[in-house]
């Protein structure tokens, strides 16, 4: 079954905001941010690094699971690794700028693809910015505050 539509065949896009379990992204007093890497300690080490910050957090462990987590959530944020099993980070990157309903989630890329590709790649598919594994969690702090702001999010403390 696409994972964009719950067993009815009813696209699940249009939840409505007040069925978010987080609220609406714009409405938040907190961000809301998807960690999504099919590496266990990197999402861990993420977790650590945001659970210090004034922020709500998801976890995904693929690229499908994480596509469900931004359709039910509605992320404010996504840390979206690149290569994932189910679907890769820019198939996610690519669904979420082709429907508006999205338009306040960030994306941040995170690969080991290289400087060079990301720089090429994580545009064309919709991402706000990207970060290149190994990555410094200064620049993932700067970065992420950034595109929040960018996207009219819920600052990042």
């Amino acid at each position: 079954m696409d994972p964009t539509e719950k067993s009815a065949g009813e696209s699940i896009d249009l939840i409505a905001d007040e069925d978010l379990p987080y609220g609406a992204p714009t409405t938040r007093e907190r961000p809301l941010i998807l960690l999504a890497d099919d590496d266990s300690e990197l999402r861990a080490m993420l977790k650590a690094h945001f659970s210090r910050r004034d922020c709500d957090l998801l976890e995904s462990m693929d690229g499908g699971e994480a596509l469900e987590q931004i359709i039910s959530h509605r992320p404010n944020l996504v840390i979206l690794d690149v290569m994932m099993p189910e679907l890769t980070g820019w198939e996610v990157a690519k669904y979420v700028r082709q429907h508006e309903v999205y338009e306040h989630t960030g994306i941040i890329m995170l690969t080991g693809i290289g400087p060079t590709n990301n720089e090429l790649t994580s545009p064309l598919f919709g991402a706000d910015d990207y970060i290149d594994k190994p990555f410094d969690f200064t620049e993932l702090q700067e970065k992420s505050a950034r595109v929040l702001e960018q996207r009219q999010s819920p600052p990042l403390h």
